[in-house]
């Protein structure tokens, strides 16, 4: 995969981009990833926000250094362009993997009041926000979204399976983990992880994933289609609750 973000700020990604995860995507050429200053693309004097039509706080980002930006980098394939907004679609696991079957993605940053609206009509493909706030610019953001997608690249994660059960993947939560010591002050690892029984321990797990969402997010088992059996275990929970 290839992804380009544009930024006023491109410094404020050379750390996270040379670390952990996202530094070995690109060691295992999984993933090349560029930075592009806007303003190398500003017509005037690297300006590259204006006053807003009609009068109002803030300043507006000017259409032109971001259209030349993104046109710069486009291949024959026309790539997803992403505007970092809080205004777009909520970011979700389910998202994280449509945009990791991509060829190339195209980030956009904005900063100030907002964007020119010419922006979001005629350039880009989606505009995604990370949650209900606002921050000082989309590059936390960005860098977000860019993280939850390259762990999902193949290759990139040292085990396959990693992702299958991660939180959201499966429309549930995540189950506990545990590891050595199996006995840490008194607090013991539950028996079923230490038995060798590997049927038993995908029935707790599945079991403790329901716990856990009815207990967090009960929202989200609205949104998926429960078997028989998950809708006997969540059945008996509701019943201990009682």
């Amino acid at each position: 995969m290839n992804i380009n973000v544009l930024s006023l700020f491109p410094p404020m990604f050379e750390g996270v981009f040379q670390q952990s995860i996202m530094k070995k995507a690109q060691e295992k050429n999984a993933v090349t990833l560029n930075v592009v200053d806007i303003r190398e693309f500003a017509n005037n004097k690297r300006q590259v926000d204006d006053y807003p039509f009609g009068g109002g706080a803030g300043m507006v980002l000017k259409p032109e250094p971001i259209f030349n930006a993104v046109e710069s980098l486009t291949t024959a394939k026309k790539p997803r362009v992403i505007l970092m907004c809080p205004q777009g679609e909520r970011f979700t696991q389910q998202k994280a993997e449509e945009l990791a079957g991509e060829e190339e993605l195209v980030f956009i940053c904005g900063h100030y009041e907002g964007y020119d609206e010419r922006i979001r009509e005629h350039l880009v493909t989606d505009e995604i926000s990370i949650g209900d706030f606002v921050l000082t610019g989309g590059e936390l953001a960005a860098m977000t979204i860019i993280d939850s997608v390259v762990r999902l690249l193949p290759g990139v994660l040292g085990n396959a399976d990693s992702p299958v059960r991660d939180s959201f993947s499966t429309g549930l939560l995540e189950h506990p983990q545990y590891t050595r010591p199996a006995d840490f002050r008194g607090w013991k690892v539950p028996a079923v992880l230490t038995s060798g029984n590997h049927a038993k321990v995908d029935q707790w797990r599945e079991a403790q994933m329901l716990k856990r969402t009815l207990e967090r997010r009960p929202d989200l088992l609205e949104q998926i289609e429960l078997t028989a059996e998950q809708k006997k275990i969540i059945d008996e929970l509701k019943k201990q609750k009682r």
